[in-house]
């Protein structure tokens, strides 16, 4: 899988080291990094590889813990004591490193590239900080100055949480976390499938650490062999959209305000965009939002709980069935057009001519005036995944299509190659 950065000619997209223009979309779950015990029993990543592929994904956000409010298998530090941590168990040494956790990541990481799927790789998380509602981590925190053997303070003010391990107010926190980093990097950085994510919904007061540690990496990263994207996501509470449109990050996750659960705007170039459902719900979004999301230029991350609900049994298969459709289109060329058809979603280039839109009803107009000709048309039944032969269209002017069933339908119009 050959390593990714922003496509040089349209940002909407990554390319590879090909040439070609990728799109991401794939579904993520808390515990497929590290062993939770909230849900007992270990995660079944094997299985949750074959799903991935069985749905047709090619990515997928590997979550790391730093604590949470359950205990934690294997966490990046070793627990070497001496004395005890508020757990009862030997305090961390924030210097040295559990072979177990690095080689679980490499392992996962590889695994995932063996199975055709680029891995966001996230480095921190705002849930082990302080409590967002469901309870407070900190006591079981390795920057918690009375679990570890390094004196390292990540509450110096004794407020009894963590927000200052993920800001720079406390300059030996930061240079662990760099040292953090680095072993990362040393861990996984050779491999091509690798994308970086600074933190999971750090609160809004992390953005200059945020933008640190985006800088920090690609630092690193300049003088090795690879370099691999870096991403920011939206920070919780307190997080502002402004701060990822505005960071060095190379792609970015929004939160839900601008429209992002109804009506995702139409993707600029100005960052790329990964929009995941767990900075808009938590859970949520069905085949509509996947679809829609797609067709603005914007690639697609779901927060999966992979249980047999129908609704995400839809946005599942939605999302393999648009990773099929990017890899037909001549994605490099592809920008949305909201004005283009009457739904307000469509992906178009002109190079060679192609036009693909969503259709809640299953008719409506386009506007072709800007590709003339014969045009070949495909039905696609987003419903049953299966698709229809629609004969010939006139281009040049605005069209009307009906779909051959009721309901929902994706069309692709195409000059004949």
């Amino acid at each position: 899988m050959p390593p990714l950065r922003v496509h040089p000619a349209n940002p909407r997209y990554f390319q590879d080291g090909e040439g070609r223009a990728v799109y991401l979309a794939g579904s993520h779950h808390w515990d497929n990094l590290v062993d939770n015990g909230e849900r007992p029993g270990g995660f079944d990543f094997e299985g949750y590889l074959d799903s991935l592929v069985s749905w047709g994904h090619n990515f997928i956000r590997l979550w790391a813990h730093e604590a949470w409010l359950h205990g934690l298998d294997p966490r990046p530090w070793l627990r070497t004591g001496p004395g005890l941590a508020i757990d009862g168990r030997p305090r961390f040494d924030l210097t040295r490193f559990d072979p177990e956790y690095f080689a679980r990541l490499r392992w996962r990481v590889l695994r995932a590239a063996e199975r055709g799927l680029w891995v966001a790789v996230m480095l921190f998380n705002g849930w082990s900080i302080h409590s967002k509602g469901e309870g407070n981590p900190w006591d079981r925190h390795p920057f918690n100055r009375l679990n570890n053997v390094n004196g390292a303070d990540g509450d110096p003010d004794a407020r009894g949480d963590g927000a200052d391990v993920h800001s720079l107010r406390v300059p030996a926190v930061t240079r662990l976390q760099e040292l953090y980093l680095r072993q990362v990097v040393e861990t996984v950085g050779d491999l091509d499938n690798v994308l970086w994510e600074i933190s999971n919904e750090s609160p809004g007061t992390s953005r200059d650490w945020q933008y640190y540690m985006i800088r920090f990496l690609k630092d690193l990263e300049s003088t090795r062999r690879r370099q691999h994207p870096v991403g920011m996501t939206f920070a919780f509470p307190g997080g502002r959209n402004e701060d990822l449109f505005h960071s060095p990050a190379d792609w970015i996750s929004p939160g839900n305000r601008g429209g992002w659960r109804r009506s995702p705007p139409p993707a600029d170039g100005s960052k790329l965009v990964i929009v995941d459902t767990d900075h808009l719900w938590g859970i949520g979004g069905g085949r509509a939002w996947v679809w829609k999301t797609f067709l603005r230029g914007h690639h697609v991350l779901y927060m999966d709980p992979l249980d047999a609900d129908p609704g995400r049994e839809e946005a599942r298969r939605a999302m393999g069935d648009i990773v099929r459709y990017s890899r037909r289109l001549n994605l490099a060329a592809c920008w949305p057009r909201i004005n283009m058809s009457s739904s307000g979603y469509a992906l178009a280039n002109k190079r060679p001519g192609e036009v693909l839109t969503w259709l809640p009803r299953g008719r409506g107009w386009l506007r072709l005036s800007w590709l003339p000709g014969p045009l070949e048309l495909e039905w696609f039944n987003p419903v049953n995944g299966r698709s229809v032969d629609g004969g010939w269209r006139e281009g040049g002017a605005i069209r009307w299509l009906s779909a051959p069933w009721r309901g929902e339908a994706v069309a692709l119009l195409r000059r004949s190659l």
